[in-house]
């Protein structure tokens, strides 16, 4: 008894301690050879002038997010297309590790190194299907420029970019949802409309509703 008494200040003076987080980092979500390795001579898309994943412009960098980027403006960007809410640097790091762990998120920037900012981002996500031989669909996500930077062709890049990407993953179809005035632009990269229709149901009622027609590709 004397021991636990003289210890309890201890005791006490650790649990005020703040608990060890995890500091963000430049660790990838997922490896950047994938992109690098790309065969880019299977693009389909025309760009003028010519930019590629390995050159996608002056001072332009295009490769996996990494949870640095939450300091390099990657919310600031993706806030553009959407309401992102509230999220702490805990919230991002936790729901990164787990988007990493899964290796079935692939979420892709552009960084303007001369400044040191996110510019451009979009995801792909594997999903694995029972149907079609226990086959994976790819669905492309998130697809947003920086204001400042649109022009410079970023969203055909990194749409091209992870629709290659699903070819190979061995991904036996490719979807998308898109905003009515955008069908036209997502046309160009060999997506078709579906006839199918695209529905949802908003369960958080404080989050701002977009309404998309359904768009995939073979």
């Amino acid at each position: 008894m004397p021991y636990l008494f003289h210890c309890i200040p201890d005791l006490l003076f650790a649990a005020m301690m703040p608990v060890a987080t995890v500091m963000p980092d430049d660790t990838p979500m997922f490896d950047p050879r994938i992109l690098q390795e790309l065969d880019w001579s299977e693009n389909t898309t025309t760009f003028s002038p010519a930019i590629s994943p390995l050159d996608p412009g002056d001072g332009l960098v295009l490769r996996p997010l990494c949870t640095a980027d939450l300091n390099r403006g990657f919310f600031k960007v993706l806030g553009q297309l959407t309401e992102t809410g509230v999220v702490s640097p805990e919230q991002f790091i936790k729901t990164f590790e787990h988007m990493k762990r899964s290796g079935d998120y692939y979420v892709t920037v552009v960084e303007d190194t001369n400044l040191g900012q996110i510019v451009a981002t979009a995801t792909l996500v594997i999903e694995h299907k029972f149907t079609h031989s226990c086959a994976k669909r790819g669905r492309i996500e998130d697809v947003v420029v920086s204001g400042e930077c649109r022009g410079k062709q970023l969203g055909k890049l990194l749409t091209s970019t992870l629709t290659l990407l699903s070819k190979r993953l061995n991904c036996y179809k490719i979807t998308l949802e898109c905003l009515p005035k955008n069908v036209d632009f997502y046309k160009k990269f060999g997506y078709l409309v579906s006839d199918e229709n695209y529905m949802f149901q908003r369960i958080s009622s404080d989050l701002k509703v977009d309404e998309f027609h359904g768009i995939y590709t073979m």
